[in-house]
């Protein structure tokens, strides 16, 4: 793998910040430390230019403000920033740094748009270098330090081919008249906010099986879910790291009463006994006083809220997600990249009678209503509802 340069005080990033506002053509990469802690943040910022590979280590410099010096190299629309699935890490810099984004380019978006059938980094990389990149590191704790020789070369190897695989991608797109359709996608990633986190206090109506208990041993489970959160952010930990959600539901059914009740379920070992047992037993004791109330229809989430549709509108998604199959089959691309279920439903709902009307309709792209918009109505328009 190639070289690279650690960057891990103020001096040299700010040095290293005034090279790369020169450059063009920039690949980026991140690593966090979500699967390790509640609090998660920044650990890791690779940046690679067509010589050289920096990482970037904002723990060092003292967290992930640090980075500042960054921001207008991010910011600037004369320089082009490559990533590969570039969600996260505009989630994740954003949050911690404050950056605002211009002019990205996006690996993996390209690649859906083109049909490729695998789109993930390692996929492409090995497609079209023949090079198969390190995969030892993907759960790595990157908050942790010293960091390890397997983690930096990991780090390096994620970013040292990406602007070669962005000329290659570029070009495709161009041939098959996509370009434009990747480059709104990336615009419109680059100003995307996200809210601040909130605790979902409902989300244990998303454990699989939660909807299925009887009141009492639901009214358990929401106890129990809301005591691993609290402990979770004490001990800054995941909360699946805690106790996972198959001895959540467990314990919510068998109900236990003593901590040796509690020890014999699966998931639950000595050290958590020791050190919860008791918040765990005391969990259970107030779920079990009172059953659970009606369950709610529509949880707070991230997305759209999915309306219940009527006959008519399920008719309508049908005729769109037809229409859907056969032009992405002619395309050559996932359905779901075309146009998501959610969106086919949204514009279901609007009803369109012209293509003009799908502007503004939840989902819908600008790419997707310039070039199929007039497809969409005459597949809808085409079987008008009854009467």
């Amino acid at each position: 793998m190639a070289d690279f340069e650690r960057i891990e005080t103020q001096a040299d990033l700010e040095a290293l910040a005034r090279e790369l506002s020169k450059q063009k053509v920039l690949a980026f990469d991140t690593e966090a430390d979500s699967f390790y802690h509640y609090f998660n943040k920044t650990c890791l910022v690779q940046v690679a230019t067509k010589k050289r590979i920096y990482l970037i280590d904002p723990l060092a410099l003292g967290g992930p403000a640090a980075l500042a010096p960054l921001g207008p190299v991010m910011a600037s629309p004369d320089i082009r920033k490559i990533f590969h699935a570039v969600e996260y890490d505009l989630f994740v810099l954003k949050r911690d740094c404050g950056f605002e984004f211009a002019n990205l380019f996006d690996t993996m978006i390209s690649a859906q748009l083109l049909g490729y059938p695998s789109i993930g980094l390692a996929a492409l990389i090995e497609r079209h270098f023949d090079i198969k990149l390190p995969k030892d590191e993907q759960r790595s704790d990157w908050s942790a330090r010293p960091l390890r020789d397997s983690q930096l070369t990991y780090a390096a190897a994620d970013v040292s081919h990406l602007i070669q695989l962005t000329q290659i991608l570029e070009k495709e797109l161009k041939k098959a008249k996509r370009l434009e359709w990747a480059q709104e996608d990336f615009q419109t990633l680059a100003g995307r906010a996200w809210p601040e986190r909130e605790f979902d206090r409902l989300g244990y109506l998303r454990i699989k099986g939660a909807r299925a208990l009887d009141p009492k041993p639901l009214s358990v489970l929401r106890e129990l879910f809301l005591i691993r959160d609290k402990r979770a952010r004490e001990i800054d930990r995941p909360p699946f790291k805690v106790l996972g959600n198959r001895a959540l539901l467990e314990i919510a059914e068998k109900h236990p009463a003593s901590e040796a009740e509690l020890g014999r379920i699966k998931g639950v070992t000595d050290l958590i006994l020791r050190r919860f047992g008791r918040e765990i037993l005391s969990a259970v004791e107030r779920g079990a006083r009172k059953n659970h109330g009606p369950i709610p229809k529509k949880l707070n989430g991230n997305g759209p809220t999915r309306r219940r549709m009527d006959k008519p509108t399920e008719k309508r998604v049908a005729q769109l997600k037809k229409w859907r199959t056969a032009r992405a089959k002619d395309l050559a691309i996932d359905p779901g990249v075309l146009c998501p279920n959610a969106t086919l439903e949204s514009i279901a709902w609007t009803k369109p009678t012209e293509a003009k009307d799908l502007e503004g309709v939840q989902g819908v792209k600008g790419w997707l209503a310039r070039n199929f918009g007039d497809e969409i109505v005459a597949t809808l328009t085409a079987h008008p509802d009854p009467a």
